[in-house]
Order: C-alpha cells, then sequence, then structure tokens
C-alpha cells in the first residue's frame, strides 16, 4: 500500500485488535487501552493487560497533551515511508494521564526538540484508511 506522499506505509499486524485505535485517529480521536479489572491505562493495544493479565479492556479516550519522555533525531529510517531529507524525530511521549505512546514529533525543528517539552497530539491523514498520531509542540 502506499500512502498520499507516494511512500510504502507499514501496516498493523494485528487489524482486528487495533481496529478501534484506528477508527478513532480516523476521527481526530487519541484512544488507548483500559483495564477495567485494575485500572491500568497502556499502549500499544494487546490482548490482556500488561499487568494483571486481564482481558476485561475497554478503550479510553485521552486528552491528547503530554510531554516528550525521550527523544532521538533519525537520520536513516528504518522504512521508507518515515525517510525525509531532514531526517525524523522519533520519541515517546508520555500523556497527561501516565502511559507513553512512541511517536513522531512534528511542526519543528530536530534542535528545538528537548527533554520534558509540552506537546499535543495532531492527526496526520496518510491514506484512507490509516490516520497516524503523531505530536507538535504545546
Amino acid at each position: 500500500m502506499t500512502s498520499a506522499y507516494d511512500k510504502p506505509i507499514p501496516i498493523p499486524s494485528n487489524e482486528d485488535l487495533t481496529k478501534p485505535f484506528w477508527e478513532a485517529t480516523k476521527r481526530g480521536e487519541l484512544i488507548i487501552p483500559y483495564c477495567n479489572s485494575c485500572s491500568n491505562l497502556f499502549f500499544y493495544p494487546r490482548e490482556v493487560c500488561p499487568n494483571c493479565f486481564s482481558k476485561d479492556l475497554t478503550w479510553k479516550k485521552m486528552s491528547g497533551k503530554g510531554h516528550v519522555y525521550t527523544y532521538t533525531h533519525v537520520r536513516q529510517a528504518v522504512h521508507p515511508s518515515f525517510q525525509s531529507a531532514n531526517g525524523h524525530i522519533y520519541a515517546i511521549v508520555q500523556l497527561d494521564e501516565g502511559p507513553k505512546i512512541p511517536s513522531g514529533i512534528t511542526g519543528c525543528e530536530p534542535e528545538e526538540v528537548y527533554v520534558d517539552m509540552p506537546v499535543s497530539v495532531v492527526f496526520d491523514d496518510i491514506t484512507e484508511d490509516y490516520t497516524l498520531v503523531k505530536f507538535q509542540k504545546s
């Protein structure tokens, strides 16, 4: 599959498990799994809670606010869809609600990014089926 940018994009390996996440991103919402048994919020989507192994899971809408927990300036991407002339910022963002989520930082130069930088979610429509979650400086 190719994106609007004429670059191949990685497709989720378990589309059924992640379908609610991708449907929410299309609506401009960030949701993550929530365990009804132990109240654990976590990311990435999986079939059981990584804390208590319960299968009683739902999805919770997040505020989309957080801060850069850690990051790196990637100059040579592992997948062609992420390659650009200036590279990109790959970050772990800690959401205000607590969980950490891997993502890209957009809307600023790599040298402007710093640990604890406040960020907010943005959505990048890359195909008719997929919208990526990215973050920008708040």
